[in-house]
């Protein structure tokens, strides 16, 4: 009764607009004072201590870094640049604008890992681009939110690090090189419709005339930003530093050539790129500490046994309990943000997913690539959200686009489902 109270508090919340956290932990505390009726605050002080524990871990330190990270990139002039050298590589033409915006997209998921950072920094740039060459806004945004999907999947990526303080069987590192292959085999298959739509409905005709960047020095201007993957996840590799202390590095790094390589960042640029970066830092620190809350009322209650003895047994099998977790969460991804899903629902599922002895590991993969599709998912998707914002266009108006992309990024999901061995090859031959 007790478990129907806490998902029905928390549910009715979520159905009024309080924000998921605020939801998450009033339901929580609601069920833990209704377990401990006879002591209610004896049964209390066991939210502050698992607000605390929810906040109190290492790899969380990253998140602010890979967050002011995003926003430093955002504002470094460095997403320009990198165009300029991928236009450069490919030419002008129809499909070449899209092709660019996914390319790019990919790379700067190897420096901020935020996707709707990436979303920010590479539409400031390519909506613009592609409006002038004859791009529909619809089509541009969703092309752009498609691709800075891949950042969560491309390492560092903040949902990684979430997914391993949730299962610590689940290192940072291996995360991030399981992230590898899946994340730029989604990119290609982004690309695959993108490109093909443009030459379709022949968009991008505008452009075709004007001439390409000069590749030396588009090379040498997008020298630096090339070079900061390398160093943040070569850094990791070599083990100069942590995930979390390779967060810190890429910081300074971004605050080095926005300050003093391109000059676009100034002394009074600071405040704002810090306090951008501290509010969004803050929202997600705090619904990670009040899921902690939740969460301990869901293992205190023993909900999750239950649920997971009822799932094993439906009689579904292996295959069929992944379709219908598949199946479950992409319909929760049509209203919930990533850190939210994976908050709510990887305590649920990784009992489920030791019954059958799948690799944490992978299944993180599987998540996160879920989370990938629900953040240019509408009705609530937040790359999606910012792209619109900047291409000036209604979110249902790329309904019509988006569908094709989403389609291409299913058939990787699909795939790593049946080929494990897509996500486990690299953290395996790293030895991690």
């Amino acid at each position: 009764m007790i478990a129907g109270i806490l998902f029905a508090v928390f549910i009715a919340l979520m159905l009024i607009g309080v924000p998921v956290g605020v939801a998450l932990g009033i339901g929580g505390t609601v069920a833990i004072v209704l377990s401990n009726l006879d002591t209610p605050w004896y049964g209390l002080l066991t939210v502050p201590q698992n607000f605390y524990a929810g906040l109190a871990k290492y790899p969380l330190l990253a998140i602010p870094m890979f967050v002011l990270v995003g926003s430093i990139f955002d504002r470094s002039g460095v997403a320009k640049r990198l165009v300029d050298f991928a236009i450069a590589i490919v030419g002008r033409g129809p499909g070449m604008l899209p092709l660019v915006s996914i390319a790019v997209a990919m790379f700067l998921g190897g420096i901020s890992g935020s996707g709707p950072a990436c979303a920010a920094a590479v539409g400031a740039v390519m909506i613009a681009a592609m409006s002038r060459a004859g791009y529909p806004g619809p089509f541009s945004a969703s092309v752009v939110a498609a691709g800075a999907a891949t950042d969560i999947l491309i390492p560092p990526s903040v949902a990684f690090i979430i997914y391993s303080v949730l299962v610590p069987e689940a290192s940072v590192p291996a995360l991030f090189a399981a992230g590898m292959v899946p994340g730029i085999l989604a990119g290609l298959a982004l690309i695959v419709p993108a490109v093909w739509l443009s030459r379709k409905h022949k968009m991008g005709m505008l452009e075709a005339h004007l001439p390409r960047p000069p590749f030396w020095k588009s090379l040498r201007e997008a020298s630096w930003g090339l070079a900061a993957p390398v160093l943040i996840l070569g850094g990791m590799r070599m083990g100069w530093f942590t995930p979390t202390e390779a967060a810190v590095v890429a910081v300074f790094y971004g605050l080095f050539v926005g300050m003093c390589i391109h000059r676009t960042i100034k002394l009074r640029d600071l405040y704002v790129i810090l306090r951008e970066a501290a509010e969004l830092s803050a929202v997600i620190m705090l619904v990670v500490t009040l899921a902690g809350i939740f969460a301990w009322a869901l293992s205190t209650l023993s909900v999750i046994d239950p649920i997971t003895h009822a799932i094993v047994n439906s009689g579904l099998g292996e295959w069929g309990v992944l379709a219908l977790l598949i199946l479950l969460l992409m319909t929760v991804g049509m209203f919930l943000d990533g850190i939210s899903i994976f908050l709510i629902f990887v305590p649920l599922l990784m009992p489920i997913a030791k019954a059958y002895n799948w690799d944490p590991v992978w299944f993180g993969v599987i998540l996160t690539l879920k989370v990938a599709l629900g953040q240019f998912t509408p009705p609530l998707a937040v790359n999606l959200m910012v792209s619109c914002r900047i291409a000036r266009v209604p979110m249902e108006s790329t309904v019509r686009w988006v569908v094709w992309l989403l389609g291409a990024m299913f058939l990787v999901l699909v795939a790593v489902l049946v080929f494990p061995q897509l996500a486990l090859w690299l953290p395996h031959k790293l030895g991690y």
